[in-house]
């Protein structure tokens, strides 16, 4: 090649090369653009559910998407929230308070003497989230399967597992739905998709 050919075109192809390196959109490159935060889709899931069971509804119910809410924080935590009494005499030993989800599976109050709720372990996610379409009034998000043990006294202690809707609302991931997932269920290709979808 021309040596003086050579001298004019190195300093255009380094130029060049350098440009396709660097560039201030890393998107134009091939990079792909940040997924959501899981972590934090798990955090929510795992902190609602552990507020309902300690209970702290005015907690929980901050965790929750408005309609999922159905109104304020406050008013949330008061459906939530009855007076012992009130709880004792609607309530049969065999049977649970009846939540806003129709959920039935939070430890409940009893008329037998002794501790009137279990003992619950810490909340655990069990595997990834995964993406759930939207469904009915729910908003597309992602599920969350969350497991805890509930120990009666003198009883064995059982699992209890929830798949966890959350979705993002403004700039938090919120809970809009939470289904109780029964040992049978565990059984099926994708128990969390299935329980939040209604396909079980």
């Amino acid at each position: 090649m021309n040596p003086r050919l050579t001298r004019l075109l190195v300093p255009l192809l380094l130029t060049a090369a350098g440009a396709a390196g660097c560039s201030d959109n890393p998107g134009k490159t091939g990079t792909p653009a940040p997924g959501p935060d899981l972590a934090a889709v798990v955090a929510a899931a795992r902190d609602h559910q552990a507020a309902a069971l300690e209970p702290d509804w005015t907690r929980a119910c901050g965790l929750r998407t408005e309609r999922l809410r159905r109104g304020s924080v406050k008013d949330c935590a008061d459906r939530n929230t009855a007076p012992t009494a009130a709880k004792e005499s609607a309530v049969p030993p065999t049977g649970g308070p009846v939540y806003d989800d129709g959920s039935t599976a939070l430890p409940q109050p009893s008329r037998t003497p002794g501790p009137d709720r279990a003992d619950t372990g810490p909340v655990r996610s069990e595997g990834d989230p995964v993406a759930v379409p939207a469904q009915g009034d729910h908003p597309a998000g992602y599920g969350v399967l969350l497991s805890y043990t509930v120990t009666w006294p003198g009883k064995p202690a059982s699992i209890s597992r929830r798949a966890v809707r959350v979705v993002r609302e403004g700039d938090a991931w919120r809970v809009d739905q939470y289904e109780t997932v029964q040992p049978s269920d565990m059984a099926h290709s994708d128990p969390v998709r299935d329980a939040l979808t209604g396909r079980r």
